[in-house]
């Protein structure tokens, strides 16, 4: 592998954001990043194992210091979900999905808190991994993936709720009127809105985690040009760790606010 010193500084951003590709067909599309994959799976089982030892020593007396603190996460997600999802038991699956994702895009978006040249290291030389990207939210395939998964989610509980028939009625006489020369532009109107959902959804999440990412790079690469360049990034690369932590944590809480919005949309009548 080329020494990070004889690349150029584009080149060196391109190279330690390569993905580990995994082909499974023809063509660019049908690839597994393997490294998103196989530490958006490591996290998932680390939160569910969190949740799952703080559950088993819970008691009703006074609470340790573990279960006060997913007893306050639990109920920071369900006053968000209760002020927002009013159509029927929140608890029998909306709120424990909004928890779910909560919990699982703080991890995988807190995976940028690790120090990426003592990651770097540790990768390449214990594990032999080089080029392995360590933040799975920084790949747009796992937020597509996480967002694809919500607007399923959403497609479901409306036809859930109003029927087949309902959302097909909703599909083409929904907002404008349900007279036939409407229904085109009514349908065009639900296929953008379907459309725009996971998009946004989807590319909000990356493009914050993402331009992070850069950022960090960018900085560390000041930092290589001289005794002036090392001091400026090293003030400003604290300052932008500090605003980082207000990112992670703000954009796994709107990714959680939008997946309880497009679900209680989804049962909304029109």
């Amino acid at each position: 592998m080329a020494s990070s010193n004889a690349l150029t500084p584009s080149e060196y951003i391109q190279h330690h954001l390569t993905f580990f590709e995994k082909p499974i067909g023809d063509g660019g599309f049908w690839s597994i990043n393997v490294d998103s994959v196989v530490t958006s799976v490591m996290l998932g089982v680390l939160g569910l194992g969190f949740m799952w030892w703080v559950v088993r020593g819970a008691t009703s007396g006074v609470p340790n210091r573990r279960q006060a603190f997913v007893e306050l996460a639990f109920e920071f997600v369900d006053d968000q979900v209760k002020g927002i999802f009013h159509h029927g038991d929140r608890n029998r699956f909306v709120a424990p999905a909004a928890l779910t994702v909560f919990v699982w895009v703080l991890l995988m978006n807190a995976m940028d808190f690790l120090p990426v040249d003592i990651m770097a290291w540790i990768l390449a030389n214990v594990f032999h991994a080089h080029e392995f990207r360590l933040v799975p939210t920084a790949d747009v395939n796992t937020t597509f993936a996480l967002a694809l998964s919500v607007w399923f989610l959403m497609i479901w509980f409306s036809i859930a709720s109003k029927g087949l028939g309902g959302w097909i009625h909703e599909l083409f006489c929904a907002p404008f009127g349900s007279n036939p020369l409407l229904w085109p532009a009514n349908l065009l109107f639900n296929l953008i809105e379907y459309v725009s959902k996971p998009l946004s959804h989807a590319l909000r999440l990356f493009g914050n985690m993402y331009a992070g990412e850069i950022i960090f790079l960018l900085l560390w690469l000041l930092a290589a040009t001289g005794i002036f360049g090392a001091v400026l990034a090293a003030i400003l690369g604290l300052g932008w760790a500090i605003f980082h932590i207000l990112i992670v944590v703000l954009q796994a809480y709107i990714f959680m606010m939008l997946t309880i919005v497009y679900i209680s949309m989804a049962h909304e009548h029109h």
